[in-house]
């Protein structure tokens, strides 16, 4: 299996597109469906002409749900920019695309639909030229209609092209499982989901909740809806945990391989993007399916230390993004270089602070 989210603005078709290609309803909820408009993360699979899997996150493309979006591409490596022929570029396809360059994801397709109501010649030329300067620059481009089913065929092929070029993924690395829905089961309890990007999991096994350290057990997992002993990354997955409350966890929280995690609200990273320039002194930082306030101090021209609003289980090289929610902007991309700085001790210590010490990040680990 590998796992796709979708990216793009509003109303460009990108739920209809997954709904074309799977034969399955992204849109769970009602409130969706009646508007029209997906305002939380959707998730549907299909296979394809080779016989790979391919899951969706579908992601909502308002500028209102951004966080939700950033929760859904987060742990995800590749990403279907879609843009739609009737109308172009647009503002949330730009923020959209800040958001994918920021996190690094270099893996993807162009996808231009409508095309059934205009040529898709210009609105692919446009997009290309945003692209270009970018982490997801020189992806290869698909024109489709949705309605008539025009490039579809196209399109399943191009997505196979896609799996064949994606790394592998590491399954003897620890588990770090960014939970994006958590919610109850009559009869089994508590049910987490999340696109696990590394490592793998078994029924039996134990794991640490990142937001209080305690331990949980997994009573069963699922995979694409069916019941499965054992899931190896990459792979949309659903956990059930046995005996704990559904109050204990939510979005943005994180299931651990106990011990292999350092938990910090302090970190210092280097900045790349628009966040290499002069920075408000309050951002949010999205890593995984998170969203936490940070304190910014400034350490030099390329670097920074965050504090955070509440501890998070990092390691150095994560990457994440800086977004002001107030000005609905991305400020750019982070690298995380020391998960346990030495402290500032002295006025101007910042400021003559060289790049941050890695050697007691490789001890948090």
């Amino acid at each position: 299996m590998f796992v796709v989210a979708t990216a793009g603005h509003v109303d460009h078709g990108k739920s209809t597109l997954v709904r074309a290609l799977t034969g399955m309803e992204p849109d769970r909820w009602a409130e969706e469906r009646r508007r029209g408009m997906t305002i939380d993360l959707g998730f549907a699979w299909s296979t394809l002409p080779s016989g790979a899997t391919v899951a969706f996150v579908d992601v909502p493309g308002h500028e209102r749900f951004v966080p939700n979006m950033l929760a859904g591409v987060g742990p995800v490596p590749a990403a279907l920019i879609v843009v739609a022929a009737d109308e172009g570029w647009m503002p949330q396809s730009a923020e959209h695309l800040a958001a994918l360059d920021a996190l690094g994801v270099a893996y993807g397709l162009l996808v231009v639909t409508r095309a059934d109501l205009a040529d898709p010649g210009p609105a692919t030329a446009q997009a290309r030229a945003e692209l270009v300067a970018t982490s997801l620059g020189g992806l290869d481009a698909v024109a489709v209609s949705a309605v008539t089913g025009a490039g579809l065929p196209q399109l399943r092929a191009a997505l196979d092209r896609l799996a064949a070029r994606l790394p592998g993924a590491p399954t003897d690395a620890p588990v770090r499982l960014w939970v994006d829905r958590a919610f109850t089961v009559r009869g089994a309890g508590t049910v987490v989901t999340g696109t696990l990007g590394a490592g793998r999991l078994r029924v039996g096994d134990e794991l640490e909740l990142a937001g209080s350290a305690e331990t949980v057990r997994v009573r069963g997992l699922h995979s694409l809806g069916v019941a499965r002993p054992e899931v190896a990354a990459v792979a949309r997955v659903a956990v059930n945990l046995r005996g704990t409350p559904r109050d204990r966890l939510g979005r943005g929280d994180a299931l651990l391989t106990p011990g292999r995690f350092h938990r910090t609200d302090l970190l210092d990273v280097r900045l790349a993007g628009d966040a290499a320039g002069a920075l408000p002194a309050t951002l949010t930082l999205h890593i995984g399916a998170a969203a936490v306030p940070a304190r910014v101090r400034p350490l030099g021209a390329d670097t920074a230390r965050l504090r955070l609003a509440r501890p998070l289980p990092l390691l150095v090289g994560d990457r994440a993004l800086l977004r002001d929610p107030g000005r609905h902007h991305v400020a750019g991309g982070v690298t995380v270089l020391d998960v346990a700085p030495p402290p500032l001790t002295r006025r101007g210590a910042a400021a003559s602070t060289s790049v941050p010490s890695r050697s007691n990040a490789a001890k948090a680990r």
